[in-house]
């Protein structure tokens, strides 16, 4: 046979699977697993996990997977599961171009510290570095994610709507008298009380109705003075200034005669919530003998929280619902908010004014306000689930399509309904990540702490590393 041809056929034969003799390729042995126990796994490979030992229902151990197995949620490339990875080429620090074209850049940490490699290594845990293809780490501003992650993840997200946001305030209350509503009955000599008309606490009096009849020497004294006509203008001021009912004055003018008892009658609408007088008492000056409360508008004061005060305003709507008519809702209006705050509770009082012209509210009662804040007008709003939080900034994640996703600050307003309003950053329209956003947020700093990095230099060859040349 020439010697060409046999060379040929010697050269052919080692892109057989066997080599020259054709036997069959050994097959490729996957790693051990290296690392402590993070989860436990399916042993079906169902998404199902646990985080201690456990038994599928037909009693079969889950699967133990190590910190080198499955500690990342990508699917793996076929660059990373070759056995001989950091051999051959890779070994001189060329890139490789897997299966699916995409050329490797370099490698980076797989727990996301500032630490690249120009070839495959392990870290100390015995965690494989991750290859970082070209196209991947991007200057746009964006991240991609892969369609394995997104799925394993479950990643969801959300159009951004523009929506009327309502953020109640709830607080406790209680319901009180409307001190514009309380009128007092007291003398102003001292008088002797002839007779006390039959009313008690509790009775409900109309303007004008009889409440007792007393004698005065000195109102006697002051009429007579206004019969004889001497200072006509000055004695029926005098009587005025003794408080006289002025009914009681016009029918002294009208009979011209000085009564032996003036009747003492109601100055307005309402409850008799204090009694204080019985027949053939002394009454001396100032004493309260009776009291009078107009319960047809009543007060609510409630106690609301420091954190949630910016959020009211007088003129706010507020439903009242008192704890002993659990099922019936009164409406007002926030009236006053007063000036300082319990420094016990660090809360402020709220006034609400309420009608109540059948008397079903009673002061005392308790009841449970809540008050509607915000404004009808439609507000660019996301989930309270789609912001990420830092303390010192607020971000959203923007959906790019095909796995890409923008970070995006954003400047928030009122809060309601489960949703936030922006006022600066993003447009109706757009579309936010609304669940695993902190997955694509750790990805986002990972791949700007990186770019912070020099591009990974060039992995010095035997010969000059032999030499000291090696940086």
């Amino acid at each position: 046979m020439p010697a060409f041809v046999q060379q040929a056929r010697t050269g052919f034969a080692h892109w057989l699977p066997g080599g020259e003799t054709g036997s069959p390729a050994p097959a490729r042995v996957p790693p051990k697993a290296t690392g402590p126990v993070v989860y436990y796994r399916d042993p079906d490979g169902k998404p199902d996990y646990a985080y201690e030992p456990t038994r599928t229902a037909d009693g079969r151990d889950y699967r133990a997977v190590r910190a080198s197995e499955d500690v990342r949620f990508d699917e793996p490339d076929e660059a990373e599961a070759m056995p001989d990875a950091g051999h051959g080429d890779m070994a001189m620090g060329q890139a490789t171009t897997p299966a699916g074209g995409r050329k490797v850049r370099f490698y980076r940490n797989p727990m996301g510290l500032p630490d690249t490699s120009p070839i495959p290594k392990k870290d100390t845990m015995g965690m494989d570095y991750l290859p970082v293809y070209e196209g991947e780490d991007t200057d746009d501003g964006t991240v991609r994610i892969s369609p394995g992650k997104l799925q394993r993840t479950g990643v969801r997200t959300a159009v951004v709507e523009r929506r009327v946001l309502s953020m109640p305030v709830r607080a406790p209350g209680a319901i009180e008298e409307d001190e514009r509503r309380i009128s007092v009955i007291a003398m102003r000599t001292d008088a002797f009380i002839e007779k006390v008309e039959g009313v008690t606490t509790g009775d409900h009096v109309h303007k004008g109705q009889p409440l007792m009849r007393l004698f005065s020497p000195e109102m006697n004294a002051a009429a007579a003075q206004y019969l004889t006509g001497i200072g006509y203008e000055g004695a029926r001021r005098r009587l005025e200034n003794l408080g006289i009912p002025p009914e009681v004055i016009d029918e002294i003018e009208r009979t011209r005669k000085v009564p032996s008892t003036i009747t003492w009658s109601a100055p307005r609408d309402g409850v008799v919530v204090e009694r204080n007088v019985s027949d053939g008492m002394r009454a001396k000056s100032g004493d309260t003998l009776f009291k009078l409360v107009d319960h047809s508008r009543v007060w609510v004061l409630a106690d609301v929280t420091e954190r949630d005060l910016a959020a009211v305003a007088e003129g706010q709507t507020a439903t009242v619902r008192a704890r002993t008519f659990p099922d019936r809702v009164f409406t007002g209006a926030v009236t006053r908010i007063y000036p300082h705050l319990a420094m016990a509770t660090r809360t402020a009082r709220l006034r609400i004014e309420l009608p109540n012209p059948n008397g079903d509210l009673r002061p005392g009662m308790f009841a449970d306000v809540t008050i509607a804040t915000g404004s009808d007008r439609p507000v660019v709003a996301v989930p309270d689930d789609a912001v990420i939080d830092t303390g010192t900034k607020q971000v959203v994640l923007l959906d790019r399509g095909e796995g890409r996703f923008e970070p995006r600050p954003v400047r928030l307003g009122t809060r309601g309904d489960g949703y936030v309003e922006i006022r600066d950053g993003i447009v109706a329209g757009d579309r936010v990540v609304t669940s695993a956003n902190f997955l694509i947020d750790a990805e986002s700093n990972l791949k700007a702490a990186l770019q912070g990095l020099s591009e990974p230099k060039p992995h010095p060859g035997p010969q000059a590393a032999a030499e000291g040349k090696a940086p």
